[in-house]
This record gives C-alpha cells, sequence and structure tokens, in this order.
C-alpha cells in the first residue's frame, strides 16, 4: 500500500497592469477592456508604418510596440490585441508594414509570434516584472526571443520554397531575420527597460 503524500500549491501573486492602474472612473470593466485590446492593435498597425525597408525582413516599430502592449494590457488582453492585429491583416486590411495585408511572405511567422510574445510579456508583466529594471530587460528579451522562435523558422522555410538550397535558405534566415535584427532588439529592451518602471515609479508618486 502506498501513501500519497499532498504538495501544497503555491500561490502565485497576480499584480494589476499599468493599464490596471490608470482605468478611468465612471467607465464599466468590459468597455474598458474592449477599448484596451482595440487600441493595442491600432497602435500595432501604426508602428507598422514606420518602417526601414530590407528584404525580406523590414525594420519596423511593431517588435516595440507589441512588447509594451503586452506589459501595459497583460497576457489575456495583449494576446487578444495582437490577434485582432493579426485577424485584421489576415482578412485583407492594410495593417502590415508599408500598408500590405495578407498573412503569407515572409514576415508571417513573425506576425503570428506577436501573439506568443503579448501573452509572455504580458504573463510576466502581472508576475510584477515590469516593475524594476533587470526583470523589465529579462522579460522584454524573453519576449524579443519568442518573437525570432517564430519568425526565423518560418522566413528559413519560405526561402527554402524560393531558393530550393536548404543551407543557402537557412543561412539567409539566420543573418536576415535575425542577427542583423539584434542591435536594434538591444535598443528597444534598453527603452523599455526604463520607460516601464519610471511609468510606475511615476504612478506611485502620484
Amino acid at each position: 500500500m502506498s501513501i500519497a503524500a499532498s504538495t501544497p500549491l503555491v500561490p502565485v501573486t497576480v499584480h494589476a497592469t499599468l493599464a490596471d492602474r490608470v482605468q478611468p472612473a465612471g467607465i464599466s470593466r468590459f468597455a474598458y477592456n474592449a477599448m484596451l485590446i482595440i487600441g493595442g492593435s491600432l497602435l500595432m498597425a501604426l508602428s507598422a508604418q514606420v518602417v526601414i525597408p530590407n528584404w525580406p525582413v523590414p525594420f519596423t516599430g511593431q517588435t516595440f510596440a507589441v512588447l509594451l502592449v503586452g506589459a501595459l494590457l497583460g497576457s489575456k488582453r495583449g494576446a487578444l490585441a495582437m490577434m485582432l492585429y493579426v485577424c485584421e491583416g489576415a482578412m485583407g486590411l492594410p495593417v502590415f508594414a508599408q500598408f500590405s495585408a495578407g498573412l503569407w511572405g515572409p514576415t508571417a511567422g513573425y506576425i503570428v509570434g506577436f501573439i506568443a510574445c503579448a501573452w509572455l510579456v504580458g504573463l510576466l508583466a502581472e508576475r510584477g516584472w515590469d516593475r524594476r529594471i533587470w526583470t523589465t530587460a529579462l522579460a522584454m528579451t524573453l519576449g524579443t526571443l519568442t518573437i525570432f522562435a517564430f519568425g526565423v523558422p518560418w522566413l528559413w522555410a519560405f526561402t527554402n520554397l524560393l531558393t530550393d538550397d536548404s543551407s543557402l535558405a537557412l543561412s539567409t534566415a539566420l543573418y536576415s531575420g535575425l542577427v542583423i535584427f539584434l542591435p536594434g532588439a538591444v535598443l528597444k529592451i534598453a527603452l523599455a527597460m526604463v520607460l516601464l518602471p519610471l511609468g510606475w515609479r511615476v504612478l506611485g508618486k502620484r
């Protein structure tokens, strides 16, 4: 006969996000959440038009915007905002880079990765990671790596269809879809690790 030992569950503390802390009085929770989700998708559409042309993946403001959306809105609303954004583009609305649409092409993996990135960064923000500089940096780094984890394999597969050369496709995906974006990613992470904890300090003083 065996005796099963029960292990007590450790409760996880869920913190309010910055968006939760600044909810205006007199507006319902449902309406506020809807506004945040729609606003997050609109922010992504605007940031997608901040473009430095580059083939096969352009430089845009999207990666910085999705990190902020996830941290500000939290996991559920952040992911829903990104899902709305992806659906808008998939249905033909010109919300992707350079006013493009359609969920196909070399950047499709990155676009889908925005959903996972926003969820992860939002989840970490709900654990209080966005309130200190170094935990914010780690959360933003993990979110950025999540985008690359979706984008680079898709870019490799897409490029392989065009070249029919697997080794060339892999080197192209790694360099054009990852390496050249690393300096910009470091800059965006640095901006986020300053802005988010600063926002909490300002809010705390108020």
